[in-house]
């Protein structure tokens, strides 16, 4: 496996980023082109529509060096958490989907989104939730995961995995290692878990487990403290945690993202660049920073100068970027060749059956 033996290149391989409008902006694209960035994540606030992100797939994939392919990544879960508009599947949270009982279902709406999102040119879907949802107080959780059972969230998920896969999509497990229990948004502030080891092993980690078994491609970590296991710092910057508990216990060889740096969880405790070293330190291989391009920098400048003075540090950065390049290069983003056949692709005999029988099955389950 070839990497960029320059450190700019090397630490942009680590840092996936975000853009406020709906086409993203030059020094975006820039940077892009110079190999500072993985790719882009896009939110609602870039799709106005689907051709937008068809459009801004396009562009992103032109501008990327061709020997390092972008991620291009979306959280369309189902639910409130679907970044797509109609007339892309418009699916019900994984609560309502998930309770039919049918994993063969799950497995099929998943393929189908899959197909959407690669046809507009996306290659990673930041799901499915494998959260057990197990706090009923959970003010970010909730009906995003598949059920209060470890067991069926883990079998759903397996089957999200795998419709989501067969597609061409990278899947990536959310949240790890478990925000089902907390009671507090990491998006507002820091949760703080404290369940026992041995419980999280029959219950938060079982999801997780299953999901490594099943293939997954990539895991996303959680900003939150585990007491049991490491009392002192965030998840995504807990080397007990990443190193200990998902590389070496469940022995998940995939890529690890971090959630967003620029949630409060993070933000407001450390500073980008800061984080940025951690996560990488600890065993993550790709921080997400959503929208600010100026943290984007500052964390990218961060990883440079210690790539420069640790040697070690750049041996860390390079099995990331080793691990991260062999995936993105396997799952390259292919838009449609042109906006009419991405948008046959949503519109399709396929989906539309797929999205009728959803709406029945879930409306006589109501």
């Amino acid at each position: 496996m070839v990497i960029p033996d320059d450190n700019a290149k090397l630490c942009g391989t680590l840092i996936l980023g975000g853009y406020v409008g709906e086409q993203p902006t030059e020094s975006f694209l820039s940077r892009l082109g110079a190999g500072h960035l993985a790719g882009a994540i896009l939110f609602r606030r870039n799709l106005p529509d689907l051709r937008a992100g068809y459009e801004a797939a396009r562009t992103i994939t032109r501008v990327t060096p061709s020997d390092a392919p972008p991620w291009i990544a979306i959280d369309q879960e189902g639910g409130r958490v679907r970044r797509l508009l109609a007339p892309a599947l418009q699916l019900p949270p994984m609560r309502k989907l998930g309770g039919l009982g049918d994993a063969s279902l799950v497995e099929r709406a998943m393929r189908t989104v899959g197909y959407q999102l690669a046809a507009l040119g996306f290659n990673l879907d930041f799901a499915p939730v494998l959260d057990v949802d197990t706090n009923p107080n959970n003010p970010v959780i909730g009906d995003r995961s598949f059920g209060r059972d470890a067991r069926t969230v883990a079998e759903l998920g397996c089957a999200a995995i795998q419709g989501l896969q067969s597609a061409g999509i990278s899947a990536c497990g959310k949240h790890f290692p478990g925000h089902g229990d907390t009671s507090v948004d990491s998006h507002l502030d820091l949760p703080r878990v404290d369940t026992s080891l041995d419980r999280m092993r029959r219950v938060e980690l079982v999801p997780f487990a299953a999901a490594v078994r099943c293939g997954v491609d990539a895991m996303m970590s959680a900003h939150i403290v585990c007491s049991a296991v490491d009392p002192q710092v965030p998840a995504t910057l807990s080397r007990r945690l990443m190193m200990g508990l998902i590389r070496g216990d469940l022995g998940f060889e995939g890529v690890v993202f971090t959630d967003d740096l620029e949630m409060k969880a993070i933000a407001g405790r450390y500073g980008f660049g800061d984080a940025a070293v951690a996560a990488i330190e600890a065993g993550c291989d790709v921080v997400c920073i959503s929208k600010d391009e100026d943290a984007q920098q500052q964390a990218h400048a961060a990883l440079v100068r210690q790539c420069e003075r640790d040697a070690r540090f750049r041996a860390r950065c390079e099995q990331a970027a080793r691990r991260s390049l062999a995936l993105r290069r396997r799952r390259r983003p292919a838009p449609s060749a042109t906006w009419e056949a991405a948008l046959q692709t949503c519109v399709g005999d396929e989906a539309t059956a797929l999205a009728n029988e959803v709406s029945a099955r879930c409306a006589l389950d109501a």
